[in-house]
């Protein structure tokens, strides 16, 4: 999402640069100025040129050596350097990925959703939660109301029925009725969700007392432990 370019293409060439070239250089690694061919344009907000050229630091191994890339197959991540054609600058240190099939299909789907008109939100916080007892003992609904960066409203909902296991959903928009399941994983909602949820509902939000409260704190963790932790894969 941080990339303005994202570009699937083949290693053309590269070059390990001198250290008198890479001041800032960590121990242990090497830069490389790599030229890439591109095969397709993922994302771009303009036209982009069919060979395109970065820098990338890279691990050396046991001989001192970067590790090869020629003819590789990239995903590359990347925003356009003002005032060259052609020049990239990686958004993070491991924004080339090697490519799979699955890396490309998931690519492409987040890129789809990230420039969706009706794009899940970033999430900035919790605005309030409490737990509403139902008519008979042990069922009720939690209602979790989040706060986001551009004010548009995200809510969960845990509702409890007798002698069913607590189910949850959430609701994107005014309406805080009953809105779609949980998001499936590595979705653009569930990344919102589970990499911004705090790991507890935070005291000061919890606006019911006594059980009800402690109840609307056990359905939050269903939530969280539903989402499953947000782990983010190694530099490839």
């Amino acid at each position: 999402m941080a990339a303005p370019v994202v570009i699937d293409a083949t290693v053309r060439s590269e070059i390990r640069l001198k250290p008198i070239n890479a001041p800032d250089l960590q121990p242990g690694e090497a830069r490389l100025y790599i030229e890439a061919d591109v095969l397709a344009l993922i994302r771009a907000p303009n036209a982009v040129a069919t060979r395109v050229g970065y820098t990338i630091d890279v691990p050396l191994d046991a001989r001192g050596r970067p590790p090869r890339y020629r003819k590789s197959r990239v995903l590359l991540f990347a925003r356009s350097v003002a005032g060259t054609v052609g020049q990239m600058q990686l958004v993070r240190s491991d924004g080339q990925r090697g490519w799979t099939p699955g890396g490309d299909v998931l690519t492409r789907r987040i890129v789809r959703e990230t420039l969706a008109p009706d794009a899940p939100q970033t999430i900035t916080g919790i605005g309030n939660a409490f737990h509403t007892p139902g008519n008979i003992p042990g069922e009720g609904e939690t209602q979790i109301f989040l706060s986001t960066a551009d004010g548009r409203p995200i809510s969960l909902g845990i509702v409890r029925q007798n002698g069913q296991p607590p189910r949850w959903w959430v609701a994107l928009g005014e309406v805080a009725g009953e809105g779609s399941p949980p998001p499936p994983r590595d979705t653009l909602l569930w990344y919102r969700l589970a990499c911004t949820l705090p790991p507890a509902l935070p005291d000061a939000v919890v606006k019911s007392t006594g059980p009800d409260a402690d109840i609307a704190r056990e359905d939050y963790a269903l939530v969280v432990q539903s989402l499953g932790a947000c782990d983010r894969g190694e530099r490839q």
